[in-house]
């Protein structure tokens, strides 16, 4: 499939709509809340290991660079980023190859492949690419494809309907249940499998790029994550982001991210 770009502005707030959303659940990973009406911001706000992977995977597109080089390249940058045991060996290469993860982190970082694809299916290969390198299990690799694939539908003019029918077709995710029933009971999960579906819920019953982060957070899970999918997500679909909210991550990130941030959206 190859579909033409239907919204510069939005593909260039694809990354800070997942940054946005992992900085504002850092504190709520830790702190979970049901609350959908929880404080945004606080002292506590941070960019996490999302954010840093996320500009890897841009860095790597941007330079033509390996996406395993830039990642560490970032990660090592940042070491203190709040990193998973065994991606946290494989930065260092005590782990050299890929580790067989089912994890969310190859989901969390691959909104800038969405954004970079000319085709549906150059965006499912790069997808796989960004997650094999670590994340080789095949729900690993199919947590990334189905997010950076909304994301790539969403910038092409595809509607709520048409997206949900794609990926649960392509992934076989179930994404006809309903928020309001998943939430209640809902837990802390890492693995995509049981992270995935449910931050996609939170944008196709979403109103607004705020409403998606909120109802992410709320589920009381892997907070950052799952509004870091659900806002790149919601980014590219809505086309717009608070700007207390913009200006509130701005100020939380340091220069080289945003510097990578501005390149990235340069060449779009």
């Amino acid at each position: 499939m190859d579909l033409k770009l239907k919204n510069i502005k939005a593909a260039q707030l694809v990354l800070m709509g997942t940054i946005c959303g992992d900085i504002i659940g850092s504190w709520y990973e830790f702190a979970t809340t049901k609350r959908y009406s929880f404080e945004i911001f606080s002292e506590r706000s941070k960019f996490t290991d999302d954010t840093v992977c996320t500009i890897g995977i841009a860095d790597a597109l941007l330079k033509g660079m390996r996406f395993e080089d830039s990642l560490r390249h970032w990660c090592l940058k940042y070491p203190r980023a709040g990193y998973g045991g065994m991606f946290s060996s494989w930065i260092h290469s005590f782990i050299k190859e890929p580790y067989n993860s089912w994890g969310n982190g190859s989901a969390m970082r691959v909104s800038p492949v969405g954004i970079h694809a000319n085709t549906l299916d150059e965006c499912l290969s790069l997808a796989r690419q960004t997650a094999k390198i670590t994340h080789n299990h095949p729900e690993g690799i199919k947590g990334a494809q189905a997010v950076a694939s909304a994301i790539f539908l969403a910038l092409h003019g595809s509607n709520k309907t048409e997206i949900k029918d794609y990926i649960e077709i392509q992934f076989s995710y179930d994404l006809s249940r309903k928020y309001k029933d998943i939430q209640p009971s809902y837990h802390f999960e890492v693995s995509c499998q049981k992270s995935v579906p449910e931050s996609i819920i939170a944008f196709l019953e979403s109103v607004d790029y705020e409403s998606a982060i909120r109802m992410a957070v709320a589920y009381g899970g892997d907070a950052d994550t799952m509004s870091a999918i659900a806002g790149g997500i919601a980014a590219a679909y809505y086309g717009e982001i608070p700007q207390h909210i913009l200006n509130n991550c701005s100020n939380i990130l340091p220069p080289d991210i945003l510097s990578v941030i501005e390149s990235f959206n340069s060449i779009i």
